[in-house]
């Protein structure tokens, strides 16, 4: 990377003991999150090719495999060295010809919660920030990081706080990423005081994902329209309608072929995206209750299941629909039988849900599988196995926050109070 020298003259910009070749740009992805995408590519290999076999052992296209990524270029890195930890070379064909990532506009991003694009989230985010910092500004809480660390902040060491400059979520992430890469990047010690670590992590999770789990309408604005995409998916690939991610990556201007248009059914998606993503989405499910900030190379698996013994009748009569999604346009000549996965669950008609019947949809965090509190009732999960959701109770917990049009709710209520007036609770 090149910078500045003395008399504007181009240097090479130099780290510790001048290396030149391990220098990033802000944000971006480090050699270290290579390592650590790549594993996650390696894990998945592990368990669904490997273990399930539910993916196959070689590929020659990507045409089965949905994959997106933000705009923000470490989520791109991260999904391409996650595919290529999944499907390395050895287990693609001489052939196998460039797959296919989907990305989006800044403006339309829902990938992650996107504050820039959306009026009233952004007023909602600074009003729960707000919130945050009345509550423990002033605290003996934050007394104590200022005892340890004010001094390191600018301005003759003004007080640490949730909205200081830098912001305490500033300094948690400066934290964390010292921590992933060795002493030679390390702060003072005061920073990596074990107690002042557990009360930044505290409060940084409650400032940026208290108002999911508090908000249908910050749900709805933040992260809906990404869940509402999931559920189609799913729905999609109950239904057999190609709305599991089918029509939005096959063909070339309408016209299916071989590698780029080969498309039968999607089995896999992959999605590159944010801290801020994953811990909004289980937030918003009532699944992140205690847990604190997700570490880094952190994923959330999103799988649907089918019990083979419940017979229903496909509406979109092509390859046998995919079975498992994993968080992850409109086309010319081939369009959906029915519109029934963005349609609210209540709306359905007795045949619509029939379709539904046998799907069961798991979310692991991590690797962990997490429970959702709405698929706990009676009737809404698997008989002794709460984790695994009945695909109707999931449509009708995340159809609650899933808006109908986003960007129209973008600029929706602007003169209104930002808080519920009782809290609304998340999962159910």
């Amino acid at each position: 990377m090149e910078t500045f020298g003395d008399d504007d003259r181009p240097v090479l910009a130099a780290g510790p003991e001048g290396a030149v070749d391990t220098v990033c740009q802000l944000g971006e992805l480090t050699d270290k999150g290579r390592e650590t995408t790549l594993a996650l590519g390696e894990r998945l290999r592990h368990l669904y090719v490997d273990q399930l076999s539910f993916m196959p052992r070689i590929i020659s296209d990507a045409d089965m495999i949905y994959l997106r990524a933000t705009p923000i270029p470490r989520a791109l890195d991260s999904v391409q060295q996650s595919f290529v930890g999944m499907y390395p070379s050895s287990a693609r064909t001489a052939s196998f010809p460039p797959p296919t990532i989907i990305t989006r506009a800044a403006a339309d991003e829902t990938l992650f919660p996107n504050e820039g694009s959306c009026k009233r989230f952004s007023q909602l985010g600074r009003a729960f920030a707000q919130r945050t910092a009345d509550r423990w500004n002033d605290s003996k809480d934050m007394d104590y990081l200022n005892s340890l660390i004010s001094k390191w902040m600018p301005e003759g060491g003004q007080r640490v706080a949730v909205d200081s400059h830098p912001r305490l979520s500033g300094i948690m992430d400066t934290v964390n990423s010292t921590l992933a890469h060795g002493p030679k990047t390390r702060l003072p010690s005061a920073f990596y005081d074990p107690k002042g670590r557990e009360i930044i992590d505290k409060i940084g999770t409650e400032e940026w994902f208290s108002g999911y789990k508090e908000s249908q309408e910050y749900r709805k604005l933040g992260i809906g329209a990404l869940v509402g995409d999931i559920v189609t998916r799913m729905v999609g690939s109950a239904e057999g309608s190609g709305n599991d991610g089918l029509l939005e990556v096959a063909g070339v201007d309408g016209d299916l072929g071989k590698g780029r248009g080969g498309e039968s059914g999607i089995k896999f998606a992959m999605s590159g995206c944010h801290d801020t993503t994953l811990a909004a989405v289980l937030s918003s499910l009532g699944a992140f209750e205690g847990e604190k900030w997700p570490p880094y190379t952190s994923h959330i698996a999103v799988e649907l299941f089918k019990d083979e013994s419940i017979k229903t009748e496909n509406a979109f009569p092509t390859e046998p629909a995919p079975r498992q999604s994993f968080l992850g346009s409109s086309r010319k000549k081939t369009k959906p039988a029915s519109l029934m996965m963005r349609k609210p669950t209540q709306e359905l008609t007795a045949e619509e849900k029939a379709k539904l019947q046998g799907h069961y949809v798991r979310l692991r965090y991590n690797d962990r599988p997490v429970t959702i509190p709405g698929c706990k009732l009676p009737g809404n999960h698997l008989e002794g196995d709460e984790t695994f959701c009945t695909l109707q109770a999931f449509k009708a917990i995340a159809d609650k926050f899933t808006p109908r049009i986003w960007t129209d709710a973008c600029v929706e209520g602007l003169d209104e109070p930002a808080f519920p007036i009782s809290p609304e609770p998340a999962g159910f």
